[in-house]
Formats: C-alpha cells, sequence, structure tokens
C-alpha cells in the first residue's frame, strides 16, 4: 500500500491509499508540536510506529491490537468503522516512508506511479509499456516507446502477442504463444509485472487481464499511466537499449513461430488458461437467451446506442441485446487515476448493475473492456470476465442469429 496524495481538510490531514482502505490522520486541537516532525520525542520507545505499519497493512479492524490510552497528545487514526489511538506520538512522514515500502496489495489491481519509482529496478518486478492506439490516431506507439518510457520498462506489443488464427484485432493468443512471448521478455512467474500505456488508462488494463487469464495474478496497472509517470517528474529514458529492441521483437517472433507449429525455445514462463475469465461468441449467445449474467458496454454512449459511427470501417454501431452501457472514462478521476472503490460501486450501481449477480464485460474489440474489469475487480468482483471478440465480431454475424439493438433514427 502507499500513498497516493494528501490534501489538508478542516479535521486533519486525509490519505488517500491505493487499496480499499482509507486512513485518516487527525490531530487533537491541544496537541502544538511539529506535526511535520522527522521523527518521534526521544522519550518514545521506538518499537510504538510499528503500530502505525501493522494499521497500513491491514483491511480488517484490529480493536484488541491498539488499546486506547488515555494519553493528552496523541493522534488518531480512523481505519473504515474503527477508531483507535496509538500508544504513543508517531510522525506522518514515517508514516509516508513506510506506506512507500509496503508490498504490493494482491487485492488491488492498480499501483502508483510513487510506489513504481520507489521500487523501480528490483529484479522481481518487470514494467510493461503496452501502448496500443486506435487507427484514427495515427500514433506509433513501438515509436513513442523508444523514445520516451519509464527506466527499465519492455514494449509489449498487443497488435504483435495475439492468435494469429484469427482476422478479429487483438485477439488472446494461445498459451503456448503467449508463455513463449512473454519468456522471451525474460518474465518468470515469480515476477510482479506492472503495466502501463501512454494515454493512462487504456490499453495497460488489457495485458494486465491477459496476464490474469493465463495464470499470472501478479500483475498490476500503473495508475494513471505514462502521464502520471511524467506530471511526478520521474526519471524518463529517451533511448532504447538494443537489448530491449531485442527481447521486444523476440516476443513477436515467439508468437509467429509458436502459431506455424516449429519448435520454440524452451518457455521460463508457465500458463494456466482460466476460462471463466474468456467469454466467446457462443457464450454471449447462450447468455442474450438465458439471461444469467449481466452484460456491460464500455464503449461511449453514442456507438452504444447506434447514433455515432464505429471506429472500425465497415462496422455498424449498437449493441448486443440486454447489455447496459458504463463508457470506460467514467472509471477515472479528474487526475485520470482509478476511482475510489466506493465510488465505482456506486456508478455501477446508478447504471442498474446488481453487484451480487453474475457480469461479463464487453466493448468495440475487447480492449476497453478490460478498464471495466479492472474496476470491478477493485470493488471486490475478481472473477468477471470479459468478451474477446466484443462487438467486432458480434456485430459481423448473421442478425437472425445474433440479434443487435440499432438506433432507429435516420
Amino acid at each position: 500500500v502507499s500513498i497516493a496524495h494528501i490534501s489538508p481538510s478542516p479535521v486533519g490531514w486525509s490519505h488517500r491509499l491505493e487499496g480499499r482502505t482509507k486512513i485518516v490522520l487527525y490531530k487533537e486541537q491541544s496537541y502544538e508540536s511539529n506535526f511535520e516532525s522527522k521523527s518521534a520525542p526521544a522519550a518514545v520507545s521506538p518499537s510504538p510506529p510499528l503500530l502505525g505499519t501493522q494499521i497500513l497493512d491491514t483491511t480488517k479492524a484490529i480493536p484488541n491490537l491498539l488499546a486506547p490510552l488515555p494519553l493528552k497528545k496523541n493522534y488518531f487514526f480512523a481505519l473504515r468503522s474503527l477508531t483507535c489511538k496509538l500508544r504513543s506520538p508517531i510522525s506522518i512522514s514515517l508514516l509516508l516512508r513506510q506506506a512507500a515500502r509496503r508490498p504490493m496489495a494482491q487485492d488491488d489491481p492498480v499501483v502508483s506511479a510513487q510506489w513504481l519509482q520507489q521500487h523501480l529496478g528490483q529484479l522481481d518486478i518487470k514494467v510493461l509499456d503496452a501502448s496500443w492506439y486506435m487507427p484514427q490516431e495515427s500514433r506509433d506507439p513501438w515509436q513513442e516507446y523508444q523514445v520516451a518510457h519509464i527506466p527499465g520498462a519492455l514494449f509489449f506489443d498487443i497488435d504483435g502477442i495475439v492468435n494469429r488464427a484469427t482476422d478479429l484485432p487483438h485477439m488472446l493468443p494461445s498459451e503456448e504463444a503467449f508463455a513463449a512471448a512473454v519468456s522471451a521478455l525474460g518474465i518468470n512467474n515469480h515476477d510482479k509485472v506492472v503495466v502501463y500505456d501512454g494515454k493512462g488508462f487504456f490499453s495497460a488494463p488489457r495485458v494486465w487481464w491477459m496476464f490474469r487469464v493465463l495464470g499470472h495474478d501478479k500483475v498490476w496497472v500503473l495508475d494513471g499511466g505514462f502521464p502520471q509517470w511524467q506530471a511526478s517528474g520521474f526519471n524518463i529514458a529517451s533511448s532504447c537499449p538494443d537489448d530491449a529492441v531485442l527481447k521486444s521483437k523476440a516476443a513477436n517472433s515467439a508468437v509467429e513461430t509458436a502459431y506455424n507449429g516449429k519448435l520454440a525455445n524452451a518457455a521460463t514462463f508457465q500458463t494456466e488458461f482460466r476460462p471463466q475469465l474468456f467469454w466467446t461468441l457462443e457464450k454471449v449467445k447462450q447468455n442474450v437467451a438465458a439471461k444469467a449474467h449481466q452484460v456491460v458496454d464500455a464503449r461511449a454512449k453514442g456507438r452504444f446506442d447506434g447514433v455515432m459511427p464505429e471506429p472500425r470501417e465497415g462496422v455498424r454501431s449498437g449493441h448486443i441485446p440486454g447489455t447496459k452501457c458504463v463508457p470506460f472514462p467514467e472509471m477515472f478521476d479528474g487526475a485520470q487515476t482509478l476511482l475510489p472503490a466506493d465510488e465505482l460501486s456506486k456508478k455501477f450501481e446508478q447504471e442498474g448493475i446488481l453487484l451480487d449477480h453474475p457480469i461479463v464485460v464487453t466493448c468495440g474489440s475487447g480492449v476497453t473492456a478490460c478498464i471495466l474489469a479492472l474496476g470491478f475487480y477493485r470493488i471486490g468482483k475478481h472473477d468477471v470476465p470479459v468478451y474477446d471478440g466484443s462487438w467486432t465480431e458480434w456485430e459481423a454475424q448473421p442478425d437472425d442469429d445474433y440479434p443487435k439493438v440499432a438506433s432507429t433514427a435516420p
């Protein structure tokens, strides 16, 4: 867990954390010492500050751990509904340092730029630039990566590490192809993977989902992506080492080799396909009739309603019958970072989504649907599948067997 920002408030200092845990630090009016002091008073035992770490490290109430003491000067911590007193004063700067060193939260899908900067260079942390842009944007993610990226990051080609047996764009590759590509990038199953993209939150969640659906849970998205990294003033690599170029190209070549049926080098990364996170065309067709899962679409409302054109030539706009629309930009705050869990839950519920019922997500071609899956993951729904082919695949099918809802406007 690491602290994303600190903002003053009338009652104290509010700390917004990168998990679902929110800790609020208050100061008694009678406490007049320097709140930003670098260390606790000399009379304080060095052991109590560890209590702050224990608070930061938990998501459950721990009333027996922190017994209230009748101290005149102390800080109060509110952990969800629990209010506790520390056994002694503790400096906020110490808490900040402790929080930045905390390990990644397994139940939260993002890490902050501050956290990554603190841990960049660790051998078991692999950073991937998974930038990808819509065709009409005329941007080349590979060229952009070569002139500006997070130091040590490797390029993950969403249009290269794909299923080569279909004409649909950037579909999930086979287990063998993915294992070969990830192995070529130098990633193994013990590594922690952090993925980012050049828009902030766009294509990186797709790669987060790819790792998860193929059995690797130690994967996170950089909250706010490369723009947040830049805004934080952290170092940016302006050149691309030969080794990074070779690894990225080797990953694409490994996929091609796998689909050509040729023997590749032994994979150092092992996969385990999770079908519960992956939906096919026929699975969606069955659900249209059975209505067992709520279908949520991440596209813009105009495309969903059939009144705006699809970005891909020859594809009509509209939606799968029974689908609800939550445009993916609604997952972010003003800083383009992922909303807190409570705000995400409220957003989904406002759109009529029953959070205690099964959900499947879709979009135009399987990319931004993964942003919704990321949002659902943050609120505790870790089993939301993605319809990989999404609207591009569904729209191309015969209308009689695969019905569509389109606008009746001229």
